[in-house]
């Protein structure tokens, strides 16, 4: 009886949940297009043949594209096999979509604010004459994504969530002038309610308090609407790219970025969101393994421009970023601590420019020693592969971490498909045991690292929102260092007989998987 009643609670959760009645709106009209097609197809052989034709121009349109081969080819093969599906779920899904008038408005945001982001040539020409590698990799940044490389600034490695938290509860509390927060993820908890309560208190002593979250990332966890439960507290709230299905079935760039900037001279960022599993204080997938970073200094100029960039666009403000207002000295008149160089950046699908893979790609290309990675999912192109089993190659150390427990079993499933060429290689690679490893950064010949939010998959790489710090020659470097080695000891090292001897039934659903890896 009490099994029969936990069913029947089950069910009634299920029908009362939102995502509930997205998932059907979204299925009806997908189903209505396909039908419609169909129906067409069947009514004349001379419509079939229109849609052959179309299902082929659409194939040879996306060939002649400069993407990525891996994503041609998924496209092209579902295309081909499934001509009507294939063809309306690449209208829907296959591409950057984000509408024109946005694009055009985060053009215009960027344009404005280039006088503001000129690289210092003092801090060029003293990073170059320490080092010729890291200056190239620093200049890649600068120029395509116009974020230039600061001395000024200290920064502070958190090896969990629950390190991080009390920092960031303790700088939120000092605010005097703005709190600018951006998070792919908010969900109620102990987490969210300390620091919604500090936001709130804040707005009543007139700090300008601002929020942009995720319409899909927080879909199922923050309720209908909730930006105006928080513009009733005072609280500015943006949203970007709301999931609305009967509207807008595009969903394709989501806003992956996590920064905090707090009166223009501290932030925070790394792979942490604003939920309980990120400080453990929610038990999800074992113990949850993430980092962060804060920084303190002239750097967090480039965090504050990354928020104020996708505020305007969201809010189609029409008036002009007052830079000069949010410079880091504006309300600290007095010199920063400097330590190394320091240089966050963002990645945006609207360009063109993978500048996060090409971060990672210089990195490894680079490396004389070791390089030593963090991510939670294992979703590699060709370039990425080839540049690790290089290395390797070469007699550079690569390791590779990822998670022992998966949030997503058939992405973790897909991540250990690209194993057994990588340790041919002479790559290793480690998983972590004691839970989600959610963790995204890179640690190379103890001069530099890179920490954010930046997975290596093809959705962080090529069509969300995402940003990062790149370190050279700053202690959290060594930091970053000792985590990786520590956190080794929790850890199985993956052989090849493990890659080879699976369930031939796996590996073949792998192999599937592996085809339209692009595509998920």
């Amino acid at each position: 009886m009490h099994r029969i009643i936990h069913t029947f609670k089950k069910i009634l959760q299920l029908l009362f949940n939102r995502i509930f009645y997205v998932a059907v709106a979204l299925m009806l009209q997908l189903a209505w297009l396909l039908i419609t097609a169909w129906r067409l197809a069947a009514y004349s052989k001379y419509i079939s043949n229109v849609i052959s034709m179309i299902s082929i121009l659409v194939v040879l349109w996306i060939v002649n594209k400069k993407i990525n081969p891996s994503y041609k080819l998924g496209w092209t093969i579902l295309i081909l096999c499934l001509p009507v599906l294939g063809v309306m779920l690449y209208i829907l899904f296959g591409k950057s979509r984000i509408a024109q008038a946005i694009q055009n408005k985060y053009a215009q945001v960027q344009e404005e604010s280039l006088p503001y982001m000129k690289q210092d040539p003092d801090v060029a020409r003293s990073l170059e004459e320490s080092s010729q590698s890291a200056a190239v990799q620093s200049r890649y940044i600068h120029q395509y994504s116009s974020f230039p490389v600061h001395t000024n600034t200290t920064a502070e490695y958190f090896q969990v969530g629950d390190d991080m938290f009390p920092v960031l509860v303790r700088e939120l509390e000092q605010a005097e002038h703005y709190i600018y927060i951006e998070y792919f993820i908010i969900n109620d908890g102990v987490m969210w309610r300390t620091i919604l309560d500090i936001l709130e208190r804040k707005t009543t002593e007139g700090v300008d308090v601002r929020l942009i979250y995720d319409g899909f990332g927080c879909l199922t966890t923050l309720p209908y609407h909730y930006e105006r439960f928080l513009r009733e507290k005072g609280i500015q709230c943006q949203v970007f790219n709301p999931f609305r299905p009967l509207l807008n079935i595009v969903q394709n760039n989501r806003d992956h970025r996590k920064i905090c900037v707090i009166d223009g001279k501290t932030g925070f960022t790394g792979g942490i969101n604003l939920a309980d599993e990120y400080i453990n204080q929610k038990r999800r997938f074992g113990h949850w393994k993430d980092t962060a970073v804060i920084l303190k200094g002239e750097a967090v100029w480039n965090m504050t421009v990354m928020f104020l960039h996708m505020w305007n666009v969201i809010a189609n403000s029409s008036e002009p970023i007052d830079h000069e207002l949010h410079l880091p000295h504006h309300f600290h008149p007095d010199s920063f601590e400097s330590d190394g160089y320091v240089q966050p950046y963002s990645d945006t699908p609207l360009d063109g420019e993978i500048v996060g893979e090409n971060v990672y790609l210089n990195i490894i290309n680079r490396a004389r020693k070791y390089v030593y990675i963090c991510t939670p999912y294992l979703i590699i192109d060709n370039e990425m592969m080839t540049a690790l089993c290089l290395a390797a190659k070469s007699g550079v150390d690569v390791r590779i971490m990822t998670p022992g427990i998966p949030d997503k079993k058939m992405v973790f499933l897909l991540t250990q498909s690209y194993y057994e060429q990588l340790l041919e290689a002479g790559v290793h690679i480690y998983e972590y045991q004691p839970g989600f490893l959610h963790a995204k950064s890179f640690v190379c010949d103890d001069e530099i690292a890179v920490v954010g939010t930046i997975n290596l998959d093809y959705r962080s790489l090529y069509l969300h929102f995402e940003n990062g710090v790149w370190f050279y020659k700053n202690k959290v470097i060594q930091d970053i260092l000792s985590d990786f080695q520590e956190t080794l000891n929790y850890c199985d090292p993956i052989s090849i007989d493990f890659c080879r001897n699976r369930n031939i039934v796996i590996r073949a659903f792998q192999s599937i998987l592996r085809l339209f890896a692009p595509l998920l």
